[in-house]
């Protein structure tokens, strides 16, 4: 058999609860919802880290952030198991984010079309992407923070605003028609294929196209209720996060402490309009792949990096450990008489990592992969083989500017239970996520759950340890 042509599709930003077949009624995902119906689902996948570049890093490597070094958002980023691929023949491109630092690092990539973060003040503010030079030869303005803040009500928006340039100059149909660009235009290639597509959304600002929004600002949307006890029971390092927030317009989002609901009902909206509006260029893509020939044997992969709180939990964005966060939507889909299949319909609710499917990409395309890779191979799960998942998943970030109070977080949950760690502090969280799945009550003071946060604890110590032991060979040489 060929080895397959692998479509790997990622979102930035994008809870678990945003696509129809998954349990949310709410949503209108209807392209997604057939690579539920007919793919493989795994309903317990983790990132590894709670905001962009640590979490990648370890998709893209197989490693965990303090394995890789990335922490944190511009930490340098420059090798990727996509070197690998091309190394055994793949022919690999990347349309859309990928977000390495520097941001062009070719990464084993054979064609990059780089597109970043839709608003950048940090790292990048200058840099001049694929998108930014189609809107100037357009002639157009980038909406972006200093135009927003020029709205009266900027500070009430929460980072939603219209998208009212023309619909194809948003950046996530830039980035849908990039891909179709170049999926139609060139000859289909010889060699298999790994093509990267990279959405900036539904990462705010969260902008759809009034005609996206209307139909969601209709609809009652699920908005969970934050308590005085809840926000009290936080640790002192995500209290401070909040005030920052308050305080300092992140990515146009000026956070509100104490929003109201309907200023949370349009924030919820745009975002889930986003959503709506990259599901309908994954259509496209689909579609147009089929017509190319490039689904008669393939493998396609949806997944986004990390969730957002929305405002749940009383927090903005990311960079908590609550499942809203660290849980994806994991999705692959072979298409029927692909040479490659698996048997579609399927929910796994065993634990894994995001990065976990990165060394079954690497075993369907023919490379073995390193013996240290802290990844575990999904391919055994979609073949059907016996699979549990992992005992327990991981997460972790270090200090940047926004989580400014913490010096390095880590999160281990099971099934059952999980805890977040912070460094040198006498504080953290425990929740029982059997009797407690919305994470509203901190356990980590009650002495009556002292054994289970004290197990956690160990686990979190033997896990640090064998890492730093097995992957000892793979970082000297990553250095």
């Amino acid at each position: 058999m060929s080895r397959p042509n692998i479509i790997l599709i990622i979102t930035d930003q994008q809870r678990y609860d945003t696509i129809a077949a998954l349990g949310f009624p709410y949503m209108e995902t209807p392209h997604l919802d057939r690579l539920v119906r007919e793919g493989v689902t795994f309903t317990n996948c983790h990132i590894t880290a709670p905001s962009c570049a640590p979490s990648r890093s370890s998709l893209f490597t197989g490693y965990y952030p303090h394995t890789t070094g990335i922490l944190r958002n511009a930490d340098q980023w420059q090798h990727a198991w996509v070197e690998d691929l091309a190394d055994a023949g793949y022919y690999c491109v990347n349309m859309g984010k990928m977000h390495t630092w520097p941001m062009t690092t070719p990464l084993g990539f054979h064609e990059r079309y780089v597109v970043e973060n839709k608003d950048r003040y940090l790292e990048a503010r200058y840099f001049f992407d694929e998108w930014d030079k189609a809107l100037q030869a357009r002639g157009l303005v980038k909406q972006q923070r200093d135009l927003y803040r020029q709205l009266p009500d900027y500070a009430e928006r929460l980072g939603a605003f219209e998208w009212n340039l023309p619909e194809d100059a948003h950046p996530d149909m830039f980035v849908g028609d990039l891909a179709l660009r170049w999926i139609n235009l060139k000859p289909k290639r010889d060699e298999p294929v790994f093509l990267q597509i990279g959405f900036p959304g539904p990462h705010p600002p969260y902008d759809p196209t009034p005609e996206f929004a209307a139909p969601y600002m209709a609809k009652e949307l699920p908005l969970a209720a934050v308590t005085d006890s809840e926000l009290a029971g936080q640790p002192p390092a995500f209290q401070a996060m909040r005030v920052h927030n308050a305080e300092v317009d992140h990515d146009s989002v000026v956070h509100q402490l104490n929003p109201t609901a309907a200023q949370r009902h349009r924030q919820r909206a745009y975002y889930l309009a986003n959503v709506t509006m990259i599901d309908q260029k994954i259509g496209q893509i689909l579609q147009a792949l089929d017509a190319k020939g490039y689904l008669d044997n393939a493998v396609v992969i949806f997944t986004s990096d990390h969730g957002d709180c929305l405002t749940d939990h009383g927090h903005s964005q990311k960079w908590t450990m609550y499942d809203t966060i660290t849980r994806m939507p994991m999705i692959v889909w072979t298409p029927g008489g692909s040479q490659t299949h698996f048997d579609g319909g399927r929910q796994l609710d065993g634990l894994c990592q995001l990065m976990d499917i990165g060394p079954a990409i690497l075993e369907l395309a023919g490379v073995e992969p390193p013996a240290t890779m802290e990844a575990e191979s999904l391919l055994p799960a979609l073949r059907g083989e016996p699979w549990v998942g992992r005992d327990h998943v991981f997460a972790e970030h270090g200090r940047d500017g926004i989580l400014q109070e913490a010096e390095f977080m880590t999160m281990v949950r099971s099934p059952e239970w999980k805890l977040v760690h912070f460094l040198d502090e006498p504080y953290g969280q425990l929740f029982d996520l059997v009797n407690d799945p919305a994470e509203v009550h901190n356990l980590w003071h009650d002495p009556a759950h002292g054994a289970q946060k004290q197990e956690l604890l160990d686990v979190l110590r033997e896990w640090r340890i064998r890492s730093q032991v097995r992957t000892s060979e793979w970082s000297r040489a990553w250095r």
